[in-house]
């Protein structure tokens, strides 16, 4: 396993940074979901009011 890790350890790394962005990238995704839902709301209530 040492040896497996040791060959191979920029591609352990780079697959890390990736997940690492996929993540940052779906966070990112749901608050802009969040915050047009919230815009919408404002809108909204300025158009009762």
């Amino acid at each position: 396993m040492y040896e497996f890790l040791q060959n191979n350890a920029l591609y352990i790394v780079m697959i890390i940074v990736l997940i690492v962005w996929a993540g940052i990238f779906f966070y990112m995704l749901s608050l802009d979901k969040r915050i047009k839902n919230v815009e919408k709301e404002l809108v909204g209530e300025k158009n009762e009011k």
